[in-house]
């Protein structure tokens, strides 16, 4: 396939969200993600990470292309019932990505992450850095598993934060292919699980001509005391309501996973910079250490996390 010649407008990115319960945004990955909540704007930037089950941690991921646009993006995911479950369920998505005067915005799920600092839209290096917003709905409805069910619904968590990071543009394949390196951090505010969620991430993503985009991205999470005990401890009552056993393993901070994601994106009219795309989306979420020992992953979920998406998207400019 023939790539973008510099004398035109370079594709834009699509942004996959996912309709997620808990990953505060990363694009990561992650995710983190493919994090209950999925979609896309394929035209202008899909996350290159699926629905991670209830994922919101970290900041969608974005490709600064220069030009106003909005994309819209409408599907469906395959997503785990909460992280760590091993059972899984179809939900529908939908997403908004853009750019305005140099400032770009993305949603992911129940998240949004605003990139503050103006894009050229040219191959070179950029700082990114802005403010990021998520609410966390892990296993605040139905959650699939009868014993996790019985331990009672959480409460909502609020995260604020934001995020910084640099990219490349032009690094192998074109002028427009971009390599980002960024750390998210966000806190709840509301008082759910009252701590934090901070997310390293890298991605790669590369037009293939003026119609096709690819993605991949690789993150991780590491959070707070109060997050662990909140999402993976079994309290004596609760074990004697669910029958799991009381665990109290995950009072502590620590990596709670590693994600990876990858994301196609195809326009069917006009090309990457307007009108109609189809997406899809694979994504694998790894539990880790004192979380993935909990009784909600290791005796009726699995520390294994798949994720997936399809659907169309829309840009205008």
């Amino acid at each position: 396939m023939e790539p973008p010649r510099r004398g035109k407008s370079p594709p834009a990115k699509a942004v996959v969200m996912v309709i997620q319960h808990e990953r505060p945004l990363r694009r990561k990955t992650a995710i983190a993600a493919f994090q209950a909540l999925a979609v896309c704007a394929a035209a202008a930037g899909l996350d290159a990470r699926p629905a991670a089950a209830q994922d919101v941690s970290g900041r969608p991921d974005d490709l600064k292309i220069g030009g106003d646009r909005v994309s819209v993006g409408l599907g469906i995911a395959s997503t785990p019932t909460y992280v760590g479950s091993d059972s899984s369920r179809i939900v529908p998505m939908a997403a908004v990505q853009g750019e305005v005067s140099g400032i770009s915005f993305n949603t992911q799920g129940t998240a949004i992450y605003v990139d503050a600092v103006p894009s050229s839209g040219k191959p070179g290096w950029k700082l990114e850095l802005g403010p990021l917003a998520a609410l966390r709905l892990e296993r605040t409805g139905a959650c699939g598993n009868p014993a996790v069910r019985a331990l009672g619904k959480l409460d909502k968590a609020v995260e604020l934060g934001g995020s910084i990071g640099v990219q490349r543009t032009g690094v192998l394949t074109s002028p427009y292919d971009t390599l980002s390196l960024s750390m998210s951090w966000q806190h709840d505010v509301a008082g759910a699980h009252s701590s934090y969620v901070a997310s390293p991430e890298i991605d790669y993503d590369t037009p293939l001509s003026e119609h096709a985009f690819v993605s991949f991205s690789a993150s991780a999470d590491y959070v707070g005391r109060g997050f662990g005990r909140y999402y993976y401890e079994v309290d004596d009552a609760g074990s004697l309501a669910s029958g799991l056993p009381a665990y109290d393993g995950a009072d502590r901070a620590g990596w709670k996973d590693w994600n990876l994601s990858t994301m196609a994106v195809h326009s069917i009219s006009g090309n990457l910079l307007h009108g109609v795309g189809v997406f899809v989306t694979g994504g694998y979420q790894r539990l880790l250490g004192a979380y993935a020992r909990s009784p909600v992953v290791a005796d009726v979920g699995n520390r294994n996390q798949w994720s997936g998406a399809v659907g169309l998207e829309y840009t205008f400019r």
